[in-house]
Formats: C-alpha cells, sequence, structure tokens
C-alpha cells in the first residue's frame, strides 16, 4: 500500500502539535511523560519534532490526559489558521 504524500498544511498541523505537546511538557523528562502515557519515548520525540505528523488518536489522547490538555483545545489549536 502507498501512503499518499501529506500536504504542507498537513504537516505545518503536526509541526503544530509537537509544538503544543513539547510546550505542556515543560521541565518533565520526554521519558517520564511518554511512560505515563504508554508511548515509547521515540514516538513521543517524533510527535514533537514534526516527524511523526499524523500520530494515531489513541497515542495523542494518551500524551494530552498525561499533559492535562484537552483534546478540544489540542483541535482547536492544531487547525488550519484562515488567510
Amino acid at each position: 500500500m502507498v501512503r499518499t504524500p501529506l500536504t504542507p498544511e498537513e504537516r505545518e498541523r503536526g509541526e503544530r502539535l509537537g509544538r503544543l505537546l513539547r510546550e505542556a511538557r515543560g521541565a518533565r523528562s520526554m521519558t517520564e511523560v511518554a511512560a505515563d502515557a504508554g508511548v515509547s519515548a521515540e514516538t513521543l520525540r517524533k510527535i514533537e519534532t514534526g516527524r511523526a505528523p499524523t500520530p494515531a488518536f489513541f497515542t495523542v489522547a494518551a500524551l494530552a490526559g498525561v499533559l492535562g490538555l484537552s483534546m478540544d483545545e489540542l483541535a482547536a489549536l492544531c487547525s488550519p489558521v484562515p488567510v
């Protein structure tokens, strides 16, 4: 199965999500947050750096829960910015 390339908007949305999660993590270690969310530190690293711009819903939900973020807030902040 060939995966369709991401659009620039999808890449930007992934980068925005990564920044939001990184900011919410604050001084907590990546390893600690990832373990608490039940994901690997490498997965969290890829999301935070934008290398995984379309993470699975349950991965984002688990990270949001650990970081005290609402999914509604994340969705709104990661929506495309109107031009």
